[in-house]
């Protein structure tokens, strides 16, 4: 049966810091708060043990042997097997196999120390153990080779360098070695014999004559230890090629400067919100000593002779004096033999006194050595009895305050001096300059008042004269016009005596034209003849020429009119020929509806082919006009000629045949320019939907880029608010985003932040449109990233569009709700995207569109994607969700 001795239970084991968290100071000099110096807390010495694995050697002599130890980390057990039926439990605070590395070691051992002291306490580090088990390994490996061998001195370094501030704090080292009884200094061997001081005040341990080096980096530490593990004397021995022939003592000064705020003072009526003591300047004191002992050991074993046996006679009677002091204080006996021995005498704060302790004790698992491996285990129990007073050693430090405060307060005058000195010579010379430019502002403003006043006179009288005749001419117009222009809520319904009107006049119109045409004729025969006869026929010559330049004008100004009104008519008969058919088909109570609709998509579609009758009307009107001329109305001054002229161009469009002519004869650059030139709405309207039909044909789509498409078609959607000319825009975006070869220039100039403005409307039409550009924008971006062509993450992502992906993933409109669940897809199938998805939500909705979805290959696209994306993997699995 197995016993348990000198084990005490894990709870009263378990190493608790009697500190709270230590706040740390967010800049130098910062206030924190302190405990009361005057206060002792209570903390036992915390003892590990580490199992050393096995050598090459014990593999070869104990290859038939069981390891005499077995350790239970998870208990924090260690089992010292008697013999093969029988073995000896301990508990420990920690118990550490041969696999644990070497930064475990260090946190679990060393680094709350190294908070202890980082918060005032005095700390000590110490191993313990038979030669050959890895103590200097443990402590001052400097792992030069593979850092993550770096022992408890070089992290311990590193931990207290990156707490504290070089400007208001100080770290000091000295690096010992007691040899033969002998203090010795390591980082300059001529000291060979350090005296050893009490304080009989405080009891504190003094080393005059010891080196002592500020530390500024850890490089320079580091070169420190190697300095002094050079000097340190070693040995080869039977039990270890490089064993310690002295215990080596690292001893870290550190000095920080904090500020203290003194406890809340109540004022009379008992509010202490605002009453504080000023602060106190405090000094903190603290020392990290990190022991190395040199390895017990026994004669016969070591093999030590002649000047080695001394040696090992020494650092065994200086080991059976610590563990002599340590039992004494296990047992609470009044007396404690801390002066037998030097190395007790330096340690006497570390046992007993005011100092945190941990203790390592390494072991090995040779059955050979069972003896000095369960005096190793024993020594460690009897340290974890022992119990300190830890105490916070601190100073008020009003002197360097002063002086500190004297500095700052003669510099902050010599600033304050030449701060004011500059800024009165500014203000003087603003003020010359204000000075200066007030009175040339105010000759300048006379003069260009006077001008403005005459050009405002000359510029109001002719706009006077041109309001007159555009009235006089308007008036006119009206009263052979039978429709009222395109106003944004659509012309009137046609009457057959309207159109029966307006055919007439078209009649009219071209029997004047032919009477013109002839008329011209006849009067240039005329010239002919009056050209032949005599000089004296200069004056009616000059006559005709001016007559026939007048009748050349009519011809063309009825030219025009009968442009106008061929386009008046064909919009007419068509709008007839709906009426007509919307009044045939169904019921009456869903006449009106489907007539109005019918209508609104006349004047607000793309100009797609509704109708075997527009498209023969619009190729006859094509036939008997010219392309030319109609791409030349386009820029006529008269806005009701230049509307109707883009409407005929933008059902021209809708046909691909029409495309490559209307492009190669410049009505692309002429639709840009209505964009760019003019605000009526119905312009730009038709514009826009021309523009869309164009940027079908992916030819025409690099043309559009290039002559700044995207960023007329961005301005046209920040400043438009209706909803049909949005959706034209948003259409012709769309369209766009489809191209891969255009990704980048149409980001770059503003075409997807243009897209995602348009969302402000909150048309259903408008909407699909949207989610149609995000659809094809994220097909073409996921098609050039499998390609290799594009990398990181998405445009769409970058430029903020997943939050309003996600709001609509599962919208009531099935077109807008089938578009974004296609992008959704796209951009989840590239892991750079998953992070952001996650985090955004869009998760969820793939989930749901894995289910729900009412199209089946969209549906297949989410489940593949969630099952090959491993962030989504690994997302669904934490929240157990089922896909």
């Amino acid at each position: 049966m197995a016993s348990i001795r000198n084990g005490a239970q894990r709870g009263s084991a378990k190493f608790d810091r009697p500190l709270k968290p230590r706040p740390r100071p967010s800049s130098p000099g910062s206030a924190v708060r302190r405990p009361n110096r005057n206060d002792a807390v209570l903390g036992r010495v915390r003892v590990a043990v580490r199992l050393r694995p096995r050598n090459a050697e014990e593999m070869m002599a104990d290859a038939d042997f069981a390891d005499c130890v077995e350790v239970q980390p998870e208990l924090k057990r260690l089992k010292l097997r008697r013999n093969n039926w029988d073995s000896d439990t301990y508990e420990f605070d920690e118990v550490l196999t041969e696999y644990a590395s070497q930064k475990r070691v260090y946190e679990v051992v060393a680094k709350p120390v190294v908070e202890s002291v980082l918060d005032g306490y005095n700390g000590t580090v110490m191993a313990y153990g038979q030669t050959g088990t890895g103590k200097t390994f443990t402590l001052g490996r400097l792992g030069e080779g593979d850092t993550s061998d770096r022992g408890i001195m070089v992290r311990s370094m590193e931990d207290i360098l990156a707490d504290l501030s070089p400007d208001t704090d100080s770290i000091t080292v000295s690096y010992l070695q007691l040899y033969m009884e002998t203090l010795q200094d390591l980082l300059n061997p001529a000291n060979d014999n350090i005296p050893i001081v009490d304080d009989p005040r405080t009891g504190d341990v003094s080393l005059p004559g010891a080196t002592i080096v500020e530390i500024r980096d850890q490089q320079s530490f580091l070169e420190l230890l190697s300095v002094g593990e050079a000097n340190r004397i070693a040995a080869n021995t039977k039990l270890n090629t490089e064993s310690s022939r002295s215990h080596a003592i690292l001893m870290v000064h550190i000095k920080r400067s904090v500020i203290e705020n003194e406890d809340i003072v109540s004022s009379q009526n008992g509010d202490t919100s605002h009453l504080i003591k000023p602060s106190k300047p405090l000094v903190r004191k603290s020392k990290l000593v990190v022991v190395d002992l040199a390895g017990s050991e026994r004669v016969h074993k070591s093999g030590s002779e002649g000047h080695m046996l001394e040696e090992a006679k020494s650092i065994n009677l200086s080991l059976s004096s610590l563990g002599k002091c340590i039992n004494s204080l296990a047992e609470n006996s009044a007396h404690v033999p801390f002066r037998d021995s030097k190395l007790t005498r330096m340690l006497r704060d570390s046992f007993g006194g005011t100092a945190r302790t941990s203790l390592i004790v390494t072991i090995g698992p040779s059955p050979r050595h069972r003896g000095e491996t369960s005096s190793t285990i024993l020594f460690g129990q009897r340290a974890m009895k022992v119990e300190n007073m830890l105490k916070i050693k601190e100073e008020f430090d009003y002197k360097s305050l002063s002086r500190k405060l004297e500095v700052q307060l003669d510099k902050l005058i010599a600033e304050n001096e030449r701060q004011q000195k500059a800024f009165e010579d500014e203000v003087e010379k603003i003020n010359l300059e204000a000075q200066c430019r007030i009175a040339e502002v105010e000759r300048n403003f006379a003069d260009g008042l006077e001008k403005e006043r005459l050009k405002c006179q000359m510029e109001y009288m002719e706009l006077v004269k041109e309001l007159e005749q555009k009235l006089v001419l308007n008036q006119g117009r009206n009263d052979r016009n039978s429709f009222v222009a395109d106003s944004g809520e659509g012309p009137a319904q046609p009457s057959p005596n309207e159109l029966a009107e307006v055919k007439m006049l078209l009649e009219t119109e071209s029997k004047r034209r032919k009477e013109a045409e002839e008329e011209v004729k006849r009067l240039k025969n005329q010239l002919g003849i009056y050209t032949q006869a005599d000089a004296g026929g200069d004056l009616e010559t000059i006559k005709l020429h001016n007559m026939l330049e007048d009748e050349v004008n009519q011809k063309k100004k009825l030219e025009d009119e009968i442009i106008i009104l061929r386009s008046q008519l064909l919009q007419l008969t068509f709008e007839a020929d709906q009426m007509r058919r919307c009044l045939e088909s169904g019921s009456s109570g869903s006449t009106f509806s489907a007539m109005d609709s019918s209508m609104t998509q006349v004047r607000h579609s793309q100009f797609k082919d509704t109708g075997n009758g527009q498209k023969s009307s619009v190729a006859t009107l094509f036939e008997q006009v010219g392309l030319q001329k109609i791409l030349s109305l386009l820029e006529s001054d008269d806005a009701n000629v230049r509307i109707h002229a883009v409407k005929v161009v933008a059902n021209l469009a809708a046909e691909e045949a029409n495309q490559k002519r209307i492009v190669e004869s410049g009505g692309l650059t002429s639709l840009l320019m209505l964009l760019r030139r003019y605000e009526d709405e119905t312009v730009r309207r038709v514009a826009a939907g021309a523009i869309a039909n164009l940027a079908m044909n992916e030819a025409n789509q690099e043309l559009i880029m290039a002559e700044g498409g995207i960023t007329l078609l961005s301005m046209t959607a920040s400043d438009a608010e209706d909803p049909q000319t949005l959706r034209m825009v948003a259409g012709a975006i769309a369209n766009l985003c489809g191209n891969d070869k255009i990704l980048m220039t149409l980001r770059s100039q503003g075409g997807i932040k243009a897209l995602l403005g348009i969302v402000r409307c909150g048309h259903p039409d408008v909407l699909s449109q949207v989610a149609r550009g995000i659809a094809n924008f994220a097909k073409c971006e996921s098609r050039a990233s499998n390609q290799g062509i594009k990398s990181g993450r998405s445009i769409l992502i970058e430029d903020g569009a997943l939050p309003w992906i996600v709001q609509n993933a599962n919208n009531e409109a099935a077109p807008i709700r089938r578009h974004i669940e296609l992008a959704l897809c796209h951009l989840a199938q590239h892991e750079v995207n998953a992070k952001d998805m996650i985090s955004g939500g869009a998760l969820w909705e793939l989930v749901r569109i894995s289910r729900d979805c009412s199209r089946e290959d969209i549906r297949s696209l989410a489940r593949r994607t969630l099952s090959s994306i491993p962030p989504f993997k690994a997302e669904l699995r934490r929240l157990r969700v089922e896909y």
